[in-house]
């Protein structure tokens, strides 16, 4: 028998993978038009501040993505000139990983879609209501990484 809070836990799981998969949805129509995919599109977008290690987006990305995806996807995207790979001064094999122009320019070309679709669902939802449930989910989170000893908090 759980406790009633375990209860609530568990009533949220489901709600949860399914909000995810609302998220990845609505990315998949974000990134379709331009050519990428969801998962392309978080890849190139976490290099648009500084250029990175597959190892480094592995851990950025923070969506259990494993290092072997995000090199793959890496790959892709500098075949397809959307990237490209840099020396890195710090360590001889694990290059790192930066937009090319194309590449940045199509990210702007996705971030007014992106936008689009955040105003009218956070406006329909209302901000306050998604800063409380954010909070919610990041007091989830730190509990569980605390339930495992994980080093992620």
């Amino acid at each position: 028998m759980r406790s009633a809070a375990g209860d609530a836990l568990t009533s949220l799981v489901l709600p949860a993978f399914e909000l995810n998969g609302e998220f990845l949805a609505a990315a998949e129509d974000i990134t379709t038009p331009a050519g990428l995919t969801p998962a392309w599109w978080q890849v190139l977008g976490a290099t648009l501040d500084e250029p990175l290690t597959v190892a480094d987006i592995a851990r950025r990305v923070g969506l259990g993505l494993a290092r072997q995806s995000v090199q793959r996807t890496a790959d892709i995207l500098v075949d397809k000139e959307w990237a490209e790979y840099l020396s890195n001064p710090k360590h001889a094999r694990a290059k790192l990983l930066q937009p090319t122009a194309k590449g940045r320019d199509t990210l702007r070309g996705l971030r007014k879609d992106q936008h689009a679709w955040a105003d009218a669902v956070g406006q329909d939802v209302g901000e306050e209501e998604i800063e409380r449930v954010r909070e919610g989910i990041a007091k989830i989170i730190a509990a569980s990484r605390r339930y495992r000893g994980s080093s992620e908090e």
